[in-house]
């Protein structure tokens, strides 16, 4: 069950020209998770921002607006949050562990106390979350800009499940695991090119931002991080004369990478009933047979869907 928090002192003031937050350091984290109890969880990939210049980075890459509703995933101890409250009109943290979503709004309130206003805490899975909840935690205002450091076990999963549950999401930037930011912006044909990065492609513009190194986190991860953003366009079905579902476009493109050494033509073979049908199609699409998986545009598989149609 969701259960949102509003900050604690959230109406006493709102005067957001306050001195800026009191951005949390190595040490105010450990002893702030010692407080509480909390010993980091590898199963919730939890691994918390330390480091003040990485936080700085992050939001002033995102580019928000001042009018932008923030989506935050896994706010964890609040390294981010605080530094994200003076850029948005307000932040939306969707955290699971109810531990930390009950500490976030006296962590803002005591270092950000002119912004706590500004702040909403959902605990919930960010997997299962629907887009009415986050419209109803954000007071009625859909969120507009996703920025998040995304656990490293969930993190492909949790981007596409936002950007398919709440298509108010304008823009944003996530930090994940560096080979995972790779696949995510690579292009066609690249090494790194697979199901997430052309699944990202249907919703949004992905790039490269920049790599984070394993050091600004506490504990310390065994990978390296890096940054994607993500801007908003319209799916390829959008355009196109024969209307395409997207979860019927996401089985091609989950078949044709199933075996990444095969032609098109043998990779989707049980999707289309057969090799020789599944030719058909590839060619009704304007599709080379003999072509792999790794070569195709999100457009590229959007029109074999529809030529099956």
């Amino acid at each position: 069950m969701a259960v949102l928090l509003v900050a604690a002192g959230a109406f006493l003031t709102n005067d957001p020209t306050s001195a800026g937050p009191a951005l949390l350091g190595p040490a105010e984290l450990r002893s702030r998770a010692a407080r509480l109890g909390i010993r980091p969880a590898k199963r919730l990939g939890q691994n918390f921002v330390h480091d003040a210049n990485t936080v700085r980075r992050i939001v002033a890459t995102a580019g928000l607006d001042p009018d932008d509703v923030v989506l935050e995933v896994g706010p964890g101890l609040g390294s981010l949050t605080l530094a994200l409250l003076g850029s948005a009109q307000r932040v939306l943290a969707v955290e699971i562990d109810p531990v930390l979503a009950g500490a976030l709004p006296a962590t803002v309130s005591e270092r950000a106390p002119g912004w706590a206003h500004r702040l909403r805490v959902l605990t919930a899975d960010a997997l299962r979350i629907q887009q009415g909840e986050l419209v109803d935690a954000a007071g009625g205002q859909p969120p507009t800009a996703l920025v998040a450091n995304l656990p490293y076990n969930v993190g492909v999963p949790v981007l596409l499940h936002l950007l398919a549950e709440v298509p108010s999401l304008r823009h944003g930037l996530v930090m994940v695991q560096a080979e995972v930011a790779d696949r995510l912006a690579a292009p066609p044909g690249s090494r790194d090119y697979g199901v997430p990065s052309a699944k990202a492609a249907w919703f949004a513009e992905v790039r490269r931002a920049g790599p984070v190194p394993r050091g600004v986190f506490w504990p310390v991860p065994n990978v390296d991080s890096g940054l994607v953003t993500l801007t908003r366009r319209p799916p390829p079905a959008a355009v196109m004369s024969t209307p395409t579902d997207r979860v019927e476009v996401f089985a091609v493109v989950d078949a044709a990478f199933a075996q990444r050494r095969k032609t098109l033509r043998a990779a989707l073979a049980g999707w289309a009933g057969s090799a020789a049908q599944a030719e058909q199609v590839l060619r009704a699409a304007g599709v080379d047979p003999s072509a792999r998986g790794e070569q195709l545009t999100i457009t590229d598989f959007t029109k074999i869907c529809a030529a099956r149609l």
